[in-house]
């Protein structure tokens, strides 16, 4: 399996930033880590492992980024509006950095993005705020109602960042069919604390004919690392 290891300066984060790509062709997917993890959390979590085949078969290629929600969600040493241009910060990072470095590497026609927990928020939200750049994403456990991380500050560019509040006032005919044409996967489990978060996000999507497929496993299913190697295997 192709591994390469890259590090350069973001201009949007006036900082270095690490990447891991596994794979050399096939659905390219930008990789989210867990609040606050690393670029390499997913090869250390055997997700990486878990579709060795289909990397290895030319069917997937895997970006996996590195986060900086410890200087934007998690950062409790700033005021709210710090955290939440922080996190639009790495947003332009991604959409100027990482999105034209996939671009320039793989030439296939779609681009999806995925990740666990907070990594499935930042992949569901980059998606539904660029659809027309991501044709699909992959949300296991995802958490989506990020409010409690803002301590009751509420401003604009918050609204834009809470899809669970600017879904619903979605109205744009070309915005909304684009992301019609999209595939939004939404999985969880019976005893995952963030079931109730996809359930909300789901039923926004589809109150606007947006397709989505919601899973929710049951078999004990977890917020935890064992059954999103699973669901790794089993939607990519």
């Amino acid at each position: 399996m192709k591994r390469e290891y890259y590090k350069g300066y973001s201009g949007e984060l006036d900082r270095e930033m690490e990447m891991l790509v596994f794979g050399h062709d096939g659905l390219p997917a930008i990789v989210f880590p867990t609040s606050c993890g690393r670029f390499y959390e997913f090869e250390d979590r055997a997700m990486v492992a878990s579709v060795q085949d289909k990397i290895e078969a030319g069917k997937l290629q895997l970006f996996c980024v590195d986060s900086v929600d410890a200087e934007s969600w998690y950062n409790r040493d700033v005021p709210p509006r710090w955290r939440i241009a922080r996190h639009m910060q790495y947003e332009e990072y991604i959409l100027k950095g990482v999105v034209p470095f996939v671009r320039q590497r793989n030439h296939q026609p779609h681009l999806v993005s995925l990740g666990c927990s907070l990594g499935g928020y930042h992949a569901a939200n980059i998606a539904f705020r660029h659809p027309h750049l991501f044709s699909g994403l992959l949300s296991m456990s995802g958490a989506f109602d990020m409010k409690g991380f803002l301590r009751g500050y509420y401003d604009e560019d918050c609204y834009f960042n809470l899809p669970l509040d600017y879904l619903p006032n979605l109205h744009d005919a070309g915005y909304l069919d684009r992301m019609r044409h999209n595939t939004y996967v939404l999985a969880t489990g019976v005893h995952d604390h963030c079931w109730n978060d996809n359930e909300r996000l789901a039923t926004e999507l589809r109150a606007k004919n947006i397709p989505v497929r919601l899973d929710v496993w049951g078999d004990n299913a977890e917020h935890d690392w064992p059954w999103w190697q699973r669901m790794m295997q089993v939607y990519l």
